[in-house]
């Protein structure tokens, strides 16, 4: 779950730098969006995983 995660903010940040460059210019609020929703799955991804970790 973790590595989707990380796979789709990397997405995200390549889609954002295609949108805010001008590139893509109606595609930008798109990737921000997805960048923040991401961002977001990243964070709690990470906490779930540190939470549940076992040794």
């Amino acid at each position: 779950m973790l590595r989707y995660a990380i796979i789709f903010f990397i997405i995200a940040i390549v889609a954002g730098i295609l949108g805010f460059s001008g590139i893509a210019g109606g595609a930008a609020s798109i990737a921000q969006m997805i960048f923040y929703v991401f961002l977001i799955l990243l964070v709690i991804s990470a906490v779930k995983h540190l939470l549940t970790k076992t040794v």
